[in-house]
């Protein structure tokens, strides 16, 4: 816990886990991860969440939503939650990414195309050819960021990833439904070709203050932090991993790297991934949000400036109202931690 406060509310909450005699209780990593990995989350499944990233089920054809702690409460008591069924928005996406952008530009782009609040209260669902061929750690960014754009839920059909995942890395059992759209109707369609795309980032102090990755290059920065629900899965780390190997880090630029879960954490620790990035000069801590919420160290300091895989950055965020943050994707986290300044991943990357 970060403070006294903190320390307390948690004490309550195991206090109340033990009296009720809840089977399930993880505690450690980011609940969304957690979840995931656990296998609790299946096609076609409605689960809600005290926490606004909820959305970030929809990556395995769920239905994830955050809700207000007195819906929770009700929910828990009755079994029942009440919902308006939203309109849809289609995002299809199309093409091949160039080298160096990955998912995190492409919804950082979505969200400075749409603005925080272009899809208040819809279901916003991303498919087409971009969609079906990344993997679900690259997956999961679009329906955790949906939630930047005021989405009720973001969805990508399920299919044979989807599958695949839920078989070989999660405990889930059972035969799983192919949830997919049946004569959908949209109210209305974007469609974006991904091969036009550079790297993107988040600007401060908005989500949807969007700039292409070259007009900020060379923005100095004092803090790195690679983690949170949005970009810390194995994937993510072993990119940067690789593009530190026999590195060092700015020695004026912290460089910190929190992991989504414990599962992560240990398959980073055991294929030498954690010793490179120590050796690199970054600091891992323990599994978590970290410093996505101003805890557990990485609090900015008025006039600092952070580059974060973060999904949003909201002033006083991380610390100081006075501070700045930036979103991007690892890969432009790897090589701005290099510069000490926002910088190109195409340069570190062969």
């Amino acid at each position: 816990a970060p403070n006294v406060l903190a320390a307390e509310n948690h004490k309550k909450i195991i206090e109340f886990v033990r009296e009720q005699e809840l089977p399930h209780f993880h505690h450690q990593g980011v609940c969304h991860q957690v979840m995931i990995e656990e296998g609790y989350i299946t096609p076609g499944a409605i689960v809600i969440g005290a926490d606004s990233h909820s959305n970030t089920y929809g990556a395995m054809g769920a239905f994830g939503a955050g809700l207000g702690s007195t819906e929770i409460a009700v929910a828990w008591v009755t079994g029942k939650c009440w919902f308006k069924v939203p309109e849809t928005i289609r995002i299809e996406l199309t093409g091949k990414a160039q080298s160096g952008v990955y998912a995190k530009d492409v919804m950082i782009y979505i969200a400075g195309m749409m603005g925080m609040d272009g899809g208040t209260y819809r279901s916003v669902e991303f498919g087409g050819d971009y969609i079906e061929s990344l993997p679900m750690n690259e997956r999961i960014v679009f329906p955790n960021m949906s939630t930047e754009i005021g989405a009720k839920c973001g969805l990508i059909a399920a299919d044979e990833v989807t599958l695949d995942y839920l078989r070989t890395q999660t405990p889930a059992q059972g035969a799983y439904e192919m949830i997919r759209p049946v004569n959908p109707r949209y109210e209305r369609v974007i469609q974006i070709d991904v091969s036009q795309l550079a790297p993107q980032v988040s600007c401060h102090p908005d989500v949807d203050h969007v700039k292409p990755l070259e007009e900020v290059v060379g923005l100095e920065v004092h803090e790195v932090y690679i983690g949170t629900c949005t970009n810390a899965r194995y994937e993510d780390i072993e990119l940067v991993a690789k593009m530190l190997k026999g590195k060092k880090v700015n020695p004026f630029t912290r460089v910190i790297v929190t992991p989504a879960s414990e599962r992560i954490y240990k398959k980073a620790m055991k294929n030498g991934l954690i010793e490179i990035l120590i050796d690199a000069g970054c600091t891992v801590t323990g599994t978590g949000c970290g410093a996505c919420i101003g805890r557990h160290g990485g609090i900015l300091a008025a006039g600092e400036r952070a580059l974060t895989t973060m999904n949003r950055n909201f002033i006083g965020r991380m610390g100081s109202p006075l501070a700045e943050i930036y979103l991007a994707s690892p890969a432009t986290a790897a090589a701005t931690a290099l510069a000490g300044k926002i910088a190109d991943p195409r340069e570190h990357l062969t």
